[in-house]
């Protein structure tokens, strides 16, 4: 997960993208560096001080890019997404469709067709244009990518692992006219790849192969036999792929009658199956377990710094309402400039009235590992809900029980976004005005975690990357209750859940994820706590 660059909130000056033709930026790469403006933030600072650089990258070297571009208006979105998102405003819920939105807030035909000329002259190929008209795929050798953003690139080795990856040895540059235009292009480094949350050290329970199942989950959630997820959609954001025969197998054996997930490939998929599949069959099997009705649409992309970005995006160009995120790394091996180019798919799907749920790491307090504080992302950003981990205990009838925070659970402070307003009422002074993770949370402990098939065998996993989805299937059910009512989906939900104030969680008051400790109300341990369904869904449609 890593890399690009930034630029955020200027407009374009339409008399200088009128004076420039295609022409001109076929010749552009022979002027002087003065006819260029950088593109700031796409630079690996401090992600290479760990590596070796082993040369330049191959001329030839076929190179994915996605070319973030800034929505029009400044900050006119940001206000926009706060309006439909809170519940006291007139606005709450009134989200807008694809086209409203592009029209609203997306670059012109005219803007666009001035990048895409620019792309070719270069010699990149042009794919996709995305919804929105934010976002522009091309691909080309690494000598025209090297040539069209002004840098150069270079081979590299981690020390460690022995990974070799390849970056950008400065800042991308465009010509003065279309740089404003232009937030984010990612795909000029390749450093870090985004790792998947599932521990699976387990203590036998009720499955077969130990953890809780589908009723046990229900049970402890409260969750209604009335709603099961039917005539609803949710999203997985996968870098890696799945079986069909596990999750027939999984369901057969739970009688859950689900439908067979739909599979969308994005930039070619993920690859051959890997050691993330677990992770996809978890995902797709706890959704089942709760919301058993549901279609499922897994989002299967290459693991990859485009790839990430175009991932998101197809998943906001779907329209489905509800997505969740077992994928993630720490803010600080991230760059500023990727970090704001996934944002800002977030906060264009929070306008479109969609909900990303992510886990919030497995490695407590230590995000990073480096001994200090740190948290995931995406589970950091304000336009997601972060879900946190607890241990759930149950009754002999499947009913809540007890729930402690989870010593592996993330949560912190981010060092990127400062604090959003629906999170200052709960603002703790070790936040020092910096948003506060995670917002919530479910079931994560590994023991007894929750039951699964997968790789053909019942085995127990837990983490929060069964945290997420518990979560994401709470949101499908509520947006069944609320279509049954007349009312609007939950779309980007933390504004709404701040504002319950409590009401409808099980408050979690008693462990630790390291540097923090759970206590009354909202905690950096586990957020609000985990769900009452049949209470918060009440509070919230109220």
């Amino acid at each position: 997960m890593k890399s690009r660059l930034k630029l955020l909130g200027l407009v374009a000056v339409p008399s200088l993208l009128a004076a420039a033709v295609p022409a001109a930026w076929a010749a552009d790469s022979a002027q002087p560096h003065t006819t260029r403006a950088a593109v700031t933030g796409d630079v690996l600072t401090g992600l290479t001080q760990h590596a070796t650089r082993t040369g330049a990258v191959a001329a030839g070297q076929r190179i994915a890019v996605a070319v973030s571009l800034a929505p029009r208006g400044g900050k006119a979105l940001d206000t926009f997404v706060a309006q439909v998102s809170d519940p006291k405003s007139s606005s709450y819920g009134h989200y807008l469709t694809k086209q409203q939105f592009a029209a609203r807030f997306g670059r012109t035909t005219a803007e666009v067709e001035q990048l895409k000329d620019y792309l070719r002259g270069q010699g990149l190929t042009v794919g996709t244009v995305h919804s929105g008209n934010l976002l522009i795929d091309a691909s080309g050798t690494a000598a025209q990518v090297q040539k069209a953003f002004g840098t150069t690139l270079s081979a590299w080795k981690d020390t460690a692992s022995g990974r070799a990856f390849y970056a950008n040895d400065s800042a991308p540059t465009l010509p003065k006219a279309l740089a404003p235009l232009v937030s984010d292009v990612a795909g000029l480094n390749n450093r870090v790849q985004l790792h998947h949350q599932a521990p699976s050290t387990v203590t036998p329970h009720n499955g077969p192969g130990g953890g809780y199942t589908p009723a046990q989950l229900k049970g402890g959630y409260n969750v209604s036999g009335t709603y099961t997820g039917s005539g609803q959609k949710i999203a997985l954001l996968e870098f890696d792929g799945f079986q069909q025969s596990n999750i027939s197998a999984y369901d057969s054996h739970y009688g859950l009658g689900s439908p067979a997930p739909a599979v969308q490939k994005v930039d070619g998929g993920s690859g051959a199956l890997g050691d993330g599949q677990v992770e996809v069959e978890l995902d797709i099997e706890v959704l089942n377990a709760i919301a058993p009705k549901a279609n499922v649409t897994v989002f299967e992309g290459p693991n990859s710094d485009a790839g990430e970005v175009d991932t998101y995006q197809a998943i906001v160009d779907s329209g489905i309402p509800t997505t969740s995120i077992s994928w993630g790394a720490a803010e600080s091996q991230r760059t500023t400039s990727n970090i704001n180019a996934v944002d800002a798919v977030f906060k264009a799907g929070a306008a479109q009235g969609l909900g990303f749920y992510a886990a919030s790491g497995d490695d407590g307090s230590d995000d990073a590992g480096n001994g200090g504080t740190s948290v995931d992302y995406p589970a950091s950003d304000p336009y997601v809900t972060g879900v946190g981990g607890t241990k759930l205990t149950v009754t002999s009838s499947n009913a809540w029980s007890k729930e402690v925070a989870w010593s592996g659970g993330g949560g912190g402070k981010s060092s990127v976004f400062k604090i959003p307003s629906w999170q200052t009422p709960v603002q703790k002074s070790a936040g020092g005005g910096y948003r506060q993770v995670p917002d919530v949370s479910a079931h994560a402990n590994p023991s007894p975690g929750v039951s699964i098939y997968s790789q053909g065998s019942w085995t127990a996993v837990g983490g929060t990357s069964a945290a997420a989805p518990e979560w994401a299937a709470f949101a499908a059910l509520y947006n069944q209750q609320a279509a049954a009512a007349g009312k609007a989906n939950l779309g980007f939900a933390n504004p709404a859940l701040y504002a319950a104030k409590g009401t409808g969680f099980h408050d979690i008051t008693s462990g630790s994820n390291g540097a923090y400790s759970a206590t009354t109300g909202w905690d950096f341990t586990s957020g609000w706590g985990s769900y009452n369904a049949a209470t918060l869904a009440a509070k919230l449609l109220g």
